[in-house]
């Protein structure tokens, strides 16, 4: 879509006179241009590393030249010799497994068992039922009768190591709430479409899983089946199974309780059909499934390493499944890890990625660790200050180790899996990046809303900063307590620094309630989303100012989508005497209208009061400042009438906004070049009182 450029001034005394900042004609030339003017300006951002055999004896890695040509070179890990090819290697890239047997994907799936006598016997589902049919005469018998259309068991069986037991299970389905929504203008065609999709919501009902048993080896009814006690897994919000143990005592599975304040791993007797605790999360706010969710189990010794943030921190912890005890805290302190990279049984050693552990540096930095199962020996295994991403040889006694920092271009190391360095391999030439005025975000760290908490985020500038001028601050906010978002990797473009283009300093920063931190830190989203962590980027924001007096803090907006939308509305609605605009994309401005897996994780269940108190929608009365929405009305992933049933609350409130629905557009849609666009013509006109975009 082309739009005519105009600048017409609305205000008649010029921004200039008093030395504020104001767009010009070049700046929107290049705010237009900047996604493709910083655009593959970067070698090597990302090179490709190919294992040229299954024991990571060779490895090539192709270099593009400035001139534009490819240079292929194959390396040797163990001297770190180094030789250019003639052409690209014609084999095909080794597999890379990510090393140690933890009986992860073992045989237990086989739909084949034998019975006392020795005759093997097939298992499957028909008419909703397990069945079986004896291999050696071919009759078939049902083994349960209990299954129907309405709540079937699952063809997810389960046979034991020795062959003797199976465990499957019937499933209760759950509510089938329909996300129902129109595509006015299909490809092509006149007519509009329904479109519909499964799509639970907070308080409906939700799968759950009835297990039962069969102990092929004994005498007596061997095919009687044996149904599991559920005591220890009632208001199920997902049951997985994990694995047989070796030797084919019990199965182990996850269960994750409804509210996600209980998490368990269990082990059930098939013999009996008792299960018991092997190891147990609990949480007075919630357990995090989302991302601390990693296990490893090994069969001969009967342990199992698990995640867990009972200390407060997240951290690894051994556990003896024989007694179902922990045996020992693998990492322990005020540092977490972050995930497992993989874990080398036979030599008791994890290969872990971990954050915070290293002072006087940022704690969102990731770094390579290797920690011994006993918790001795811990070992930082990367060195620069930066976010560090492994690539492990196929043997795993090698890794490439990527890293880089929003002001740092990628480098690539080869290193041993001690952690000593073989081989500097290639580092990314950002110099074509940098004649284009490209400069990195700068970091910054202040006192969040309790004045003892860091936090930390970026700041960008325009290209054409002036220090002597005054500028809108933009908070570019996503406060999803999943994760964390202020960049920690280099990015040649980023959305933030294209409008800083247009005369304003953006910041982006992590306040409390998203993830990586302490627990304490994470817990403050808990039936609070409204939060968004605001009061921590207010107390941010005007701390930056201090450093930075172009700030100008009587003009600061904010924008966001999805979670950002609701954080964005949120600003306007309770700290309206801080933020004046705010453009909010594909909001979740009421929880009770979205995923229920999404919200149940951090609002609790069942939906109490705290739903309403959160809602933004309920609260459309208290709206104060500037406001655009914009929508996709093909949005699938956050239902699109929460943004119209928002807009119809604004509008009896009596309140004044845009509401922008895009045709055919997705959740994605604010992100959009259009959607881009229009979020700086509503920035410009009401911080700068000027009119970018007309159609004349």
């Amino acid at each position: 879509m082309r739009f005519h450029i105009i600048f017409a001034l609305l205000v008649s005394v010029t921004l200039s006179s008093l030395c504020i900042a104001q767009p010009t004609p070049e700046d929107l030339k290049r705010f237009k241009a900047y996604p493709d003017l910083v655009k593959d300006k970067v070698l090597n951002e990302n090179v490709k590393i190919n294992w040229l055999d299954a024991k990571g004896a060779n490895f090539w890695y192709e270099e593009k030249q400035p001139d534009g040509k490819v240079k292929y070179y194959k390396v040797e890990p163990t001297s770190g010799k180094r030789l250019e090819l003639d052409k690209k290697p014609e084999s095909k890239e080794a597999a890379i497994e990510n090393g140690g047997k933890t009986f992860f994907d073992n045989d237990s799936k086989k739909e084949i068992a034998e019975d006392a006598f020795g005759v093997q016997n097939e298992f499957f589902i028909k008419n909703s039922n397990v069945w079986y049919r004896n291999k050696k005469d071919k009759t078939e018998r049902p083994l349960t009768f209990d299954g129907s259309y309405g709540a079937p068991y699952s063809d997810d069986i389960w046979v034991s190591f020795d062959k003797q037991k199976l465990i499957a299970y019937r499933v209760f389905p759950g509510s089938e709430h329909d996300l129902q929504i129109v595509e006015s203008t299909p490809n092509g065609e006149m007519y509009p479409k329904l479109f519909s999709k499964v799509y639970r919501k907070p308080g409906d009902e939700v799968d759950t899983k009835q297990f039962v048993a069969f102990d092929f080896s004994r005498k007596e009814n061997p095919l009687e089946p044996v149904h599991v006690d559920d005591s220890l897994f009632p208001r199920q919000w997902k049951m997985q199974v994990m694995l047989w143990a070796v030797d084919s005592s019990e199965l182990l599975v996850r269960y994750n309780q409804r509210g996600h304040q209980v998490y368990r791993y269990l082990g059930i007797n098939p013999a009996t059909g008792w299960a018991r605790v092997l190891f147990e999360k609990k949480s007075d706010t919630f357990v995090d499934y989302w991302k601390k969710d990693f296990y490893s189990v090994n069969g001969p010794t009967r342990e199992m390493i698990v995640m867990s943030e009972q200390s407060g921190w997240n951290h690894l912890y051994l556990v003896d499944l024989v007694e179902g005890k922990v045996k020992n805290a693998i990492t322990q302190g005020e540092w977490v890890v972050r995930d497992v990279s993989w874990v080398d049984w036979p030599n008791r050693t994890a290969y872990i990625y971990v954050m915070g552990c290293r002072e006087g540096e940022d704690p969102y930095n990731k770094h390579l660790a290797r920690v011994k199962l006993d918790g001795s020996d811990f070992q930082l295994l990367t060195e620069a200050k930066a976010y560090h991403s492994v690539t492990w040889s196929p043997d795993n006694q090698y890794f490439i180790d990527r890293y880089s920092t929003p002001d740092l271009f990628p480098t690539y190391e080869l290193r041993a899996k001690d952690g000593t360095k073989i081989l500097d391999i290639v580092k990314a030439d950002g110099s074509a990046l940098q004649a284009t005025g490209w400069k990195p975000p700068e970091p910054f760290v202040a006192k969040g809303r309790d004045g003892k908490t860091d936090i930390y985020g970026v700041i960008w500038k325009p290209t054409n900063f002036d220090p002597n001028k005054k500028y809108p601050v933009i908070d570019s906010i996503y406060s999803g307590p999943f994760d964390f978002f202020a960049p920690k990797w280099f990015e040649s473009f980023q959305m933030q620094q294209q409008l800083a283009e247009l005369g304003f300093i953006v910041i982006r920063c992590d306040g409390m309630g998203t993830n990586w931190r302490s627990k304490a830190f994470h817990d403050v989203c808990w039936k609070n989303l409204k939060d968004g962590g605001l009061p921590d980027h207010i107390a941010w924001i005007k701390a930056a100012a201090e450093k930075e007096p172009a700030m100008d803090l009587t003009r600061v907006g904010i924008f966001g989508a999805s979670a950002g939308g609701q954080n964005a509305v949120s600003a306007l609605l309770w700290h309206n005497d801080f933020y004046k605009a705010a453009m909010a994309g594909s909001g979740t401005y009421d929880n009770r209208l979205d995923k229920v897996a999404w919200t149940e994780q951090w609002m609790g269940w069942p939906v109490d009061k705290s739903y309403y108190e959160n809602s933004n929608t309920e609260h459309a009365d208290l709206l104060k400042g500037r406001l655009a929405l914009i929508v996709g009305e093909m949005d699938d992933n956050v239902d699109p009438s929460t943004t119209i049933q928002f807009a119809n609350a604004l509008v009896k409130a009596g309140k004044n906004f845009d509401l922008i629905v895009v045709p055919g557009g997705n959740h994605y849609c604010p992100e959009s070049e259009f959607g881009r666009l229009k979020r700086a013509e509503f920035f410009v006109r009401h911080f700068y009182g000027m009119e970018l975009l007309s159609n004349d």
